[in-house]
């Protein structure tokens, strides 16, 4: 909604070569409180005025000499281009007015000139003006707040993968069919992503095949695991212990994208005394 004050502050321009027009239509417009207003008798300013103060309503005269109504309309396209011509005419040609719709103007005033439908048309044609600016400066407010909030997010994500690789020895993401599509360190030695490999694989690589199978089971049921422990041991009897904790991943339309998760080798702290 708008308030009054806002639509007699709005920027009002007068274009007419008759100096009695001018002048009739600026009396009646301060008179209902308007402010802002700009006035001239020469069409081939008003391309040059509108650039500079971006009026809210131009109540423009269709016939005057070297430059017509139409041919103000058709230069004004240019700054106008993609947004609302905010043109009310001003004619005493019937003929005219079908025109002058078609070729931009929002509406018309009939010469000689009904001070209550000036009035009306006026106002209700300002009213839809700041209505339609006040929405587009609304959805450029939402278009930047979605650009500020996406940078946020990205150096929120950043800092986050920054923060799990230092407090971890490995971070990895995989897709829906177990693929693995991110990691940092030894992410694919460490946890032995491959779907394919076979207990006996597991076995002769070191690995404890119970361990793997329920850390595997839980990757198959998409469930998520925090501190998940297991361990392998190297052919001259060294036995490695790791730590790793993961969750899964689900689009925006809640559809299971994969996995993502940490890991971290303790055998350290295991063979602390």
């Amino acid at each position: 909604m708008l308030e009054v004050s806002e639509i007699l502050n709005a920027n009002i321009l007068i274009v007419d070569d008759q100096e009695a027009n001018v002048m009739l239509l600026e009396m009646m417009l301060r008179n209902e409180g308007y402010v802002n207003i700009t006035t001239t008798q020469l069409p081939r300013e008003v391309f040059g005025l509108h650039e500079k103060m971006r009026f809210d309503l131009i109540l423009l005269d269709l016939q005057m000499p070297e430059m017509d109504g139409f041919e103000v309309m058709e230069a004004l396209k240019a700054i106008e281009a993609a947004s609302y011509l905010p043109v009310l005419v001003l004619t005493a040609q019937p003929a005219h007015k079908l025109r002058a719709l078609q070729a931009g103007a929002k509406d018309f005033v009939s010469k000689p000139f009904d001070f209550v439908e000036v009035q009306t048309r006026i106002h209700n044609m300002l009213e839809v003006r700041l209505l339609y600016r006040k929405l587009n400066d609304h959805n450029q407010m939402l278009e930047q707040a979605v650009l500020e909030r996406t940078a946020e997010l990205r150096e929120s994500e950043a800092r986050f993968q920054r923060f799990t690789e230092l407090s971890s020895d490995w971070y990895w993401e995989q897709d829906a069919d177990g693929n693995v599509t991110l990691f940092s360190g030894a992410a694919q030695e460490m946890m032995g992503i491959d779907e394919n490999a076979t207990a006996e694989e597991w076995a002769a690589a070191g690995w404890n095949v119970n361990e793997r199978a329920a850390l595997g089971a839980k990757i198959a049921n998409r469930e998520p695991f925090l501190d998940f422990g297991y361990s392998r041991t190297f052919p001259d009897g060294r036995v490695q212990y790791l730590q790793v904790s993961g969750e899964p991943i689900f689009n925006a339309a809640c559809a299971f994208a994969g996995y993502r998760g940490v890991g971290v080798d303790i055998t350290e702290r295991m063979e602390w005394p």
